[in-house]
């Protein structure tokens, strides 16, 4: 089993790093497992080298970077609106049309966040509660570990106050396909920023990870400004990680050179 953690201080070095641990000589199918990727600083990653990574992908036909990342946390919008009420509202609007959109006939993971299928006709806004809950918690004794947005379904999820939900019981189904995103983890320490832990069943790194974890920074970094708290480190682990995507072009980019990484 080839597995590997890296800590790095921003989105750029932490996907490169990753990137790097997946291509190597005694890893042929470039695949790993428990893989884990910390990220101090998850709001920050390098202008120019997102441009090239785009390139790169836009010739493979894939979305660009921002598409991916809106996903999970649609900044635009959000910037439009006063807070996560009217957020939550005006994504929910939105949903029907969004999921008409080719590879969102299943919805979104931000969709999953306010809009979570359950026994509520419009479904749990999950992302108002856990700020609030952070909210409340900032003013008052601080519990370091009950925020959880769970994306594996829980059996009753109008009173999952501390959870986020993506996945869901008896609707997911599919092996492979949305969601990945499993589960995102809030804990808040003595110094009053939010910290993520994030799951994922299964990660591409050329096709997913870079915008996931651009979204997921500006959601946490979100999450954090609503609840007057500061933002601090993502952690995502993948149950499965695979290097993915026209190695040729990615290597120069990955390393600075064209020769496998030993």
């Amino acid at each position: 089993m080839h597995t590997f953690a890296v800590t790095e201080r921003d989105v750029t070095q932490a996907w490169v790093a990753a990137c790097n641990k997946l291509d190597r000589k005694n890893n042929p199918d470039r695949t790993g497992l428990h893989t884990v990727v910390r990220i101090a600083d998850p709001t920050s990653d390098d202008p120019v080298f997102r441009a090239e990574l785009d390139r790169l992908r836009t010739a493979r036909g894939l979305w660009p970077l921002e598409t991916v990342a809106s996903t999970l946390f649609p900044a635009a919008l959000a910037a439009r609106c006063d807070g996560p009420e009217e957020l939550a509202r005006r994504y929910r609007q939105m949903y029907p049309v969004i999921k008409r959109y080719p590879g969102n006939h299943r919805g979104t993971y931000f969709g999953r966040l306010v809009s979570y299928p359950a026994a509520s006709k419009s479904g749990v806004d999950q992302l108002g509660t856990v700020i609030g809950r952070l909210r409340a918690q900032a003013a008052g004794t601080k519990i370091a570990a009950a925020y959880e947005i769970d994306i594996a379904a829980a059996a009753d999820a109008e009173e999952a106050g501390a959870e986020l939900l993506v996945h869901t019981a008896g609707k997911d189904n599919s092996y492979i396909g949305f969601p990945c995103l499993s589960h995102i983890s809030l804990q808040l320490d003595r110094d009053r920023r939010v910290h993520a832990a994030v799951l994922y069943r299964s990660h591409f790194m050329f096709e997913r990870a870079y915008g996931n974890y651009l979204g997921l920074g500006r959601l946490l970094a979100y999450i954090a400004a609503q609840a007057g708290l500061g933002c601090g480190s993502l952690t995502v682990v993948a149950g499965h990680a695979r290097l993915d995507g026209p190695l040729t072009q990615l290597r120069p980019l990955l390393t600075g050179t064209d020769r496998l990484a030993a």
